[in-house]
């Protein structure tokens, strides 16, 4: 056994070999659909800029299919696998339950990913994301799903038998780091979420097929927000787990209070899944009394744990860089932070994008007089890009300036372009999102080819203050799709050609 293991010279942490090859292996694949995704991000944001409208319709339905599988399901996903095993094996000295189910999780989940990204190139599948009945894609698009949904529980079932066997073998002491607990949460969510998703998408595929003669529409919205939404806070438990590991990392932050911050997890668990209903507010299908007990009632338990985690986080880096002596006046501490430090840049953005953008849109477009007027335009898009996107995505990012030297034992390179990265991506997250829901206020669609509408039987055009806004737009996805050049380019420079470190 001893054979297996690696101590990390730095933190004092074993590391299972078999673990890593898999945190590894995940690691890049989830970068790989990052650039993929980035790459169509850019098509996108040049067409929906009128002023360039790049890509003709069918391209333009097809790649934004692609983009939202490639970032919202494969990006986060892959990583969150990785975060898994590297929360339980690695920060609990353990080693993983069996690593062989880990590499079956891996093989479902890329062919499962390979055949929906092929089914969708290759046409007939331009359902978008949501792919709402009755729009009908391949059935090997839906099957492509369900293999990636399998082989994703496999890996959640591997985190939490390699958590049981850490216990048994006492690889650890007292209750699981904060962390670990966060990433358990995130688990939770994510078995829930994805059978969720086999229960519609499995008969959807058989329809698509032509086994089954119909799919009830109601039916399937209903239970893809139970996915699709509550896969959303997959990401948050994920992201806030990483929160608490940077700002340890970054500036030797502890949670001013582990039972506060758990419970926060807790209130994630137990009612994120049926405040999902706010994506349904203009279904007719479901009464206004169980609509408004779900999204003006349940959702604020789930939102009182991000508010919750907001002043956690924000809290224990205050504390900890006033213990370093920056104590003039009530900021000195934030203007003392190590921004040089990518991480640290990282993580701020990533909770400042979040909190402010993400979390008080989420709540403004949660109730119904709101959602009326915004759920079709480019507010939501403006909505999920900061939460997702700027929130999620750079929680990621700035781990993984510490995950290449810790499991890929690179030095990371291009240091001076990594300090500017997160600024470049986060900046212009931030304008882009900004920009979305200011133009979505005049009623630009969320999803519309052209925004003039040229193929009606009238023109129309919202006038110049929304072509400014789009040109706006697309400046800022200009911006973060260099910032994500920028990562993807540090990363497989520093994964192929990095100094070996920790040797």
């Amino acid at each position: 056994m001893a054979g297996d293991f690696r101590t990390c010279p730095t933190t004092g942490l074993k590391v299972h070999l078999p673990a890593q090859t898999l945190i590894k292996v995940n690691a890049v694949t989830a970068i790989v659909f990052l650039l993929v995704g980035g790459i169509l991000a850019l098509l996108l944001l040049l067409t929906r800029w009128q002023a360039v409208h790049l890509l003709p319709p069918d391209f333009f339905y097809r790649f934004l299919t692609l983009h939202g599988i490639a970032m919202l399901v494969a990006w986060i996903v892959y990583f969150e696998v990785a975060l898994l095993y590297f929360t339980s094996a690695v920060l609990l000295n353990a080693r993983l339950a069996t690593p062989r189910i880990g590499w079956l999780a891996y093989i479902l989940m890329t062919v499962g990913a390979s055949i929906t990204t092929v089914a969708v190139l290759a046409g007939g599948s331009d359902v978008m994301f949501t792919s709402y009945v009755p729009l009908k894609a391949s059935p090997f698009y839906y099957l492509g799903i369900v293999l990636f949904a399998v082989g994703t529980i496999i890996a959640c079932i591997l985190f939490f038998a390699t958590l049981s066997l850490a216990k048994y073998e006492k690889t650890y002491e007292g209750s699981v780091p904060l962390v670990t607990y966060g990433a358990a949460v995130a688990a939770i969510l994510a078995i829930g979420t994805l059978a969720h998703g086999a229960i519609f998408y499995i008969p959807t595929g058989l329809w698509a097929a032509g086994v089954i003669p119909m799919m009830d529409p109601e039916a399937y919205r209903l239970l893809f927000w139970g996915f699709g939404h509550t896969s959303q806070q997959i990401n948050v438990a994920a992201m806030i787990a990483c929160w608490y590991a940077l700002a340890a990392l970054t500036v030797g932050a502890v949670p001013l209070s582990e039972k506060f911050s758990r419970s926060a997890f807790v209130l994630y668990a137990l009612f994120i899944a049926v405040a999902s209903e706010h994506h349904l507010l203009w279904d007719p299908g479901i009464s206004s009394a169980h609509k408004m007990w779900n999204t003006g009632y349940v959702i604020h338990l789930a939102v009182l744990a991000s508010m919750m985690h907001a002043f956690s986080v924000p809290g224990c880096i205050e504390v900890a860089l006033r213990k370093k002596g920056y104590t003039k006046g009530l900021f000195e501490w934030l203007k003392k932070g190590p921004w040089g430090d990518p991480a640290f840049a990282s993580l701020v953005f990533s909770v400042a994008g979040f909190g402010f953008l993400g979390g008080i849109t989420g709540i403004m477009y949660g109730t119904e007089q709101l959602n009326i007027l915004g759920h079709n335009s480019l507010r939501v898009p403006g909505h999920f890009h900061a939460t997702v996107v700027v929130g999620t995505s750079m929680a990621f990012m700035g781990i993984t300036y510490y995950v290449l030297p810790l499991i890929f034992q690179r030095q990371v390179m291009f240091p001076t372009v990594a300090k500017l990265q997160p600024y470049f991506y986060g900046v212009g997250m931030w304008i882009l999102s900004i920009a979305m829901m200011f133009v979505g206020s005049f009623g630009v669609p969320r999803r519309h080819w052209d925004i003039t509408l040229a193929d009606a039987p009238f023109k129309y055009s919202f006038g110049p203050t929304v072509d400014l806004g789009m040109a706006i737009t697309a400046i800022g996805g200009i911006l973060a799709v260099i910032g994500g050049a920028m990562f993807c380019v540090i990363a497989v420079a520093t994964v192929l050609a990095g100094k070996k470190v920790n040797q």
